[in-house]
């Protein structure tokens, strides 16, 4: 059977010879395409049987020009650059690998944060972490490990994530919070790491960011999707104090960055998982969960339905 790998961000290569490795030893087909335009990947994918890819779009049109296509896994967490409801229409099933990239994610947010805190570096005096109070919105596996990370710093924690038990946080040190409003309000910090759904895009805006303490920082590694540009743009104007770093830069960046200028910070393009080892490991398991499933149908990591 054809797997295919296609990237316009490749792997590692040390990743993709892991990937071949894996794929070889299972005994089927590999192609590997990289950076490749949309009529590369339609003409690649039309007799495979699975798929890998990153941050690429896979629409209903790539799936009707891949009759025999089984499985895609996103290597990564996020997976909304796939049409989950086009793949359950062509019986696909979309897996993403969880975990693989969130200590990559989780040390971009503290190396934002010091950024931050230290006014980028510009040689005024800047403050420190310890002591200070990080909200973290959604516990998963990036929050998690931002959790263990904020631990480190000394700071006080708290986390919002309404799938989670309180228990699980109180045994990891983490105060659990049960409304946005307070956890924006009581935290020097917020970490995003909530996915881009129906309920969340757009919710971060005006009315919770102008709650956060003098200085507040907000630190975006989520989806871009989720801010209400506009009403950040309110906030910032109000509040000289407040500052907002993202690795998803805003549809809006020109006029972020024209009125607030040290106030935020953008990475060029989403950077939290471009680390060699999360950019190995998740190839990897992206390898192994497509030869998993089909050889005998095994979708822990399924999305759709």
């Amino acid at each position: 059977m054809k797997i295919l790998v296609f990237t316009e961000k490749p792997f590692a290569p040390a990743a993709v010879k892991a990937i071949e490795n894996t794929v070889n030893a299972s005994g089927n087909e590999l192609e590997v395409v990289e950076g490749g335009t949309r009529e590369d990947f339609v003409a690649a994918i039309k007799d495979a049987e699975g798929l890998i890819v990153r941050s690429d779009k896979v629409d209903a049109a790539l799936m009707d020009a891949a009759p025999k296509l089984k499985v895609i896994v996103r290597a990564g967490a996020g997976y909304d650059n796939i049409d989950l409801q086009a793949a359950t229409d062509h019986k696909i099933c979309v897996m993403n690998t969880p975990g693989q990239n969130s200590n990559a994610v989780a040390e971009l947010v503290f190396g934002m944060m010091v950024m931050m805190c230290r006014n980028q570096y510009n040689g005024k005096s800047g403050s420190e972490l310890k002591g200070k109070s990080l909200g973290i919105y959604a516990f998963g596996q990036v929050g998690r490990n931002v959790a263990r990370i904020a631990k480190g710093f000394n700071m006080n924690i708290e986390a919002l994530d309404l799938f989670v038990p309180d228990a699980v946080m109180e045994a990891e040190g983490v105060k659990p919070v049960h409304d946005v409003n307070d956890l924006f309000a009581n935290n020097d910090f917020v970490s995003l790491h909530i996915p881009a759904t129906k309920e969340t895009k757009g919710s971060i805006g005006y009315d919770l960011v102008m709650k956060m303490p003098k200085n507040g920082v907000l630190v975006n590694t989520a989806r871009k999707e989720v801010i209400d540009e506009a009403g950040l743009i309110k906030a910032l104007e109000e509040r000289p104090d407040l500052r907002y770093v993202s690795d998803i830069k805003p549809d809006t960046a020109e006029e972020f960055e024209q009125k607030f200028a040290s106030r935020v910070f953008f990475t060029p393009k989403k950077m939290g998982a471009q680390t060699a080892e999360a950019n190995f490991n998740a190839g990897v398991a992206a390898a192994e969960q497509v030869i998993a499933y089909l050889k005998d149908g095994w979708n822990k990591y399924q999305v759709n339905k």
